[in-house]
Formats: structure tokens, sequence, C-alpha cells
């Protein structure tokens, strides 16, 4: 009898897990196929993949074109222009300084920075069309500013349809021509669209961000980064201030519906980055490869360790990425947020809070955290499964559809998260 148990017990392990309890890879061949109907449908002239998993790398996958007039295929090495995909970035820098002490997260931002001391909400026009101005109701702090709940705008996408926006377009704080410092200056001078925290709307904050990096660290913005970010995680190819030679691994950027899409002029590149401007954005300009920005994702992926490189502390980035909203802010006050998936805001990242509710949702895992790029780049960190996915394209407007797309090609339709959740 004792035999006949031991030996249905050794069976029993023996057995194969079910479908359902297999532990979960990526399918790099889907993933492949994936890429490859998207050039090929026209809907983006090339891109890459790449996914570390489980301590090392999955998958790497590549088609079409970097620069398709010039018959230039997307390889390893291309660099990628990735936006916002920078904004996570600022917000590791800034948070460097918050662990050394240097601001509080519920301190008014014009403590650091007292040029918003005279910050005032849009509340209608003046019939001669100026913005009628009253007092917020609480101080902006830079809690808000990390997580889009200050009442900043990013100035209007058309013709300025409020107040605030008017003065925004005709200050232009960010552009190409600017420092930092006067950004930050004509920033405050831009009425705020809402009361700090009673709405989420994405803005120019992360830009005050680098400001404030500037003043508290005392260091350019840009230099900064390189040395406590860049250069301890080995990112020799990130950046924002290029170098002509570096036009010739470039993807270019393509504009239009698919089958139709069109190269942008070589004067639409980001100015600042090829032709010396002064301005360096926190929310956007870094040029990277796939690779090193897979380093950045990695630190994020090691609680922000990297090999012998500690970037954060665990409970910092633990910090940043969990959801900061206030329940209060309902989904019809958080702009397009809620299109991202089922989640909040945390500090410059996404946060998903609960399985994907409905077929058409992004996938992904509890707890995942990530950001995007105007050109339809993507990356993402999923702790659960421990991996981290960059999806590199430069395809605009920017393609929700894509990153859909992509996901279910990484994760599978029906992924609702781990086993057990």
């Amino acid at each position: 009898m004792i035999r006949t148990i031991a030996a249905l017990a050794l069976a029993l392990v023996a057995l194969p897990a079910s479908a359902e309890e297999a532990p979960y890879r990526p399918d790099c061949a889907k993933i492949d196929a994936f890429l490859g109907k998207m050039v090929a449908d026209g809907r983006t002239v090339g891109a890459s993949v790449l996914v570390w998993k489980d301590g090392a790398e999955a998958c790497f996958e590549s088609a079409g074109d970097a620069d398709r007039e010039a018959a230039r295929p997307v390889k390893r090495d291309t660099l990628f222009q990735i936006y916002s995909m920078t904004k996570p970035v600022t917000g590791v820098a800034l948070m460097q300084l918050w662990e050394q002490g240097k601001f509080g997260l519920d301190d008014p931002l014009e403590w650091h920075l007292p040029e918003y001391a005279g910050l005032k909400v849009a509340d209608g026009t003046n019939p001669d069309g100026s913005p009628v101005l009253r007092e917020p109701k609480r101080k902006v702090t830079i809690r808000d500013v990390l997580r889009h709940t200050a009442g900043f705008t990013y100035g209007p996408e058309g013709p300025p349809q409020n107040p605030a926006d008017r003065v925004w377009a005709a200050l232009q704080p960010l552009s190409s021509t600017n420092t930092l410092a006067e950004f930050s200056q004509k920033m405050a001078q831009v009425p705020l669209l809402f009361d700090p925290v009673t709405h989420w709307h994405y803005s120019a904050g992360v830009d005050v961000q680098a400001r404030l990096v500037e003043v508290l660290s005392g260091e350019v913005f840009a230099d900064y980064v390189a040395r406590h970010i860049f250069q301890p995680l080995g990112m020799a190819d990130s950046g924002w201030k290029r170098t002509p030679e570096d036009r010739a691994r470039l993807a270019r950027i393509y504009e239009g519906e698919a089958g139709a899409l069109a190269p942008w002029p070589e004067d639409r590149l980001i100015d600042a980055n090829f032709m010396g401007r002064p301005m360096t954005m926190g929310g956007a300009g870094i040029v990277t490869t796939v690779d090193d920005y897979m380093k950045f994702a990695r630190m994020l992926l090691g609680q922000g360790t990297l090999g012998e490189a500690r970037i954060l502390k665990p409970s910092t980035l633990r910090l940043m990425a969990t959801d900061q909203l206030d329940p209060r802010i309902g989904q019809d006050n958080r702009l397009w947020l809620p299109s991202k998936g089922s989640g909040g805001f945390g500090f410059d990242f996404f946060v998903r809070t609960a399985a994907p509710q409905s077929v058409g949702e992004n996938r992904g895992s509890v707890g995942e955290f990530f950001w995007d790029g105007f050109a339809s780049t993507l990356f993402w960190v999923d702790p659960a499964q421990d991996m981290a996915v960059i999806f590199a394209t430069q395809k605009v407007p920017f393609d929700n559809d894509m990153h859909r797309e992509f996901r279910v090609a990484v994760y599978g339709a029906d992924y609702t998260g781990p086993v057990g959740d």
C-alpha cells in the first residue's frame, strides 16, 4: 500500500501542468508576426520590440524601415525619438532629490520656484477677451506636479478654446528657443485650468519637474540626468542633444492613415535635439535605442537597481508606481487616462489597479506601470511577470489601437493576469 501511494504521488508530480496553470511566456513568433502585419498593412513603416523576462532577454524582433525613402531598415541600434517616454526619466531624477531631502512632496511649488506664487485659476473670460482670474482653492504642491493634478495646461492642440490656452499661445512657454528657466517664468503666468487636485489633466507639469531638478540640484537638467541616471546605467546612446552624425541611425517619423503614411520633413525633428536650441524638455526630447531604454526599464523592474547601480530606493519606486489619484477625481475628470486601462496614475506612470474589465481593454497585469510617446512608442514594466517590454516605432498620430493589438500579441487575447490572481 505504501509503495502504491508513493507511486501515485510520483505520477501526479510528473503530470504536465494544465494550460491554465502553465507559466506565462511571451511568444516571440506572435510578436514578430504582429510587427510584420503592421508594416505590411501600412500602419507603420518600421518597428522593433524588446522583451526582458525572468532576468534575461526573451525576444528581440524588428520589421520594416527606419527610413523608407533611403531603404534603411530598422536595426538594433536604430535611434528613436521617444517623446513622452522621457517623462518617467524626469520623474526618477526628481525623486532622487526627494530621497536626499531636497523637498517634500506636499510642499507648495512656490517654496522652490517662487514664480508660481501668483498662480490663479481661469474662471471665464472678460468682455475684452482677457481671462477672469480667481485664487485657487489651495496651493499647487509638488505632488500635484508629479501626478498631473496641478491644473496646468499643455497648450491648445488647435485654436485656443479657453482663456488659459490663449495665454499659453501668446507666451509659448515650451518654445525651443527658451531655456528651462525661461519656460518656468512664462509657465507661471499661464492660468490654471482647474483647481488643484480636482482633475487629472496631462500637462507641461513634467517640464516644471525638470526645472525643479535644476534648482534643487544646482545642475543643468540634461547634465544632471546624464550624471545620475544615464551614466550609472550605461545608457551611452541616450540624451537630448545629438550630433549630426546621429541622423544616420535616426528613424524617420511618418504621419497619416494606414497605407498612406508620409514622412515628416527634416525641419519637423525636435529642434532642440539637432539644431542647438536651448530647450531641454522634461516631458519629451530624449533620443535613444531599444537596448538603452531597456536598461532604464530593467532598473525600474529591479526596484531601482540595475547591476551595481542603485538609482532609487525600492520604497521610492513603489511610491512612484502606486496610484496617487484622489478617488474623488471621477472618470469624467481624467481626460483620456481611462483609455489606457483599469487604473490610475502614480508619479509619471500609468498604474494598473485592476485586471482588464472588457475584451477591448489593453491586456496587462495588476501592478504594471508604463507610459508611451507621441510617435506611438510604448514601454511597460510588469512586476507580476518579472517582465519589461519596449515597443519602438515612429508613427503619428498616436495609435492606441496598435498598442492594444501589440499587447494581445505579447499576452494573448484572454490574458487578465497571473494564474491565481
